[in-house]
């Protein structure tokens, strides 16, 4: 599996996540599983399928994270350079529309809602290695776009 870039503050969470998912979450979805057994009838328990769901997404998830904090790629917030790269903090602004700022991160931390982009998303990939001044084309899946770099933090 490639590696992913994480921010400190994403890795931690991310491990926080796994911990609570290893410790509390398994033993509550094993208590839910022994309660349904315990309730009989087994051929019409939705109960047990649902605990059983419950304990496949909480172990799926418990392995997704396993392999994503053991590939991950730390980014050294403190080399920030005057070019785009994972971890920059950029403002930039679409013709005629209010300037917006954004973090590129990796695809693990990307949540669009808070400004967190994926250096993978075509704005990100775009941005890359462009400085403050340069003018980037985006080729989005609604069409080509324009956008000027204001800053690079």
């Amino acid at each position: 599996m490639p590696s992913s870039y994480l921010t400190r503050e994403g890795y931690d969470r991310l491990q926080q996540e796994l911990d609570y998912l290893r410790s509390e979450k398994r033993i509550e979805v094993a208590e839910r599983l022994r309660e349904a057994l315990e309730d009989g009838e087994l051929i019409e328990n939705a109960e047990l399928e649902a605990a059983k769901n419950e304990q496949s997404f909480v172990e799926g998830r418990i392995k997704e994270l396993e392999i994503l904090l053991s590939n991950a790629h730390l980014i050294d917030e403190s080399a920030q350079t005057d070019r785009i790269q994972v971890g920059s903090r950029v403002i930039v602004q679409e013709e005629s529309y209010d300037p917006e700022e954004y973090v590129i991160v990796g695809a693990a931390e990307a949540d669009p809602r808070l400004g967190r982009i994926s250096n993978e998303s075509p704005l990100g990939k775009a941005l890359l290695n462009h400085q403050a001044g340069d003018t980037v084309k985006v080729d989005a899946p609604r069409g080509e776009f324009e956008i000027k770099i204001i800053s690079v933090g």
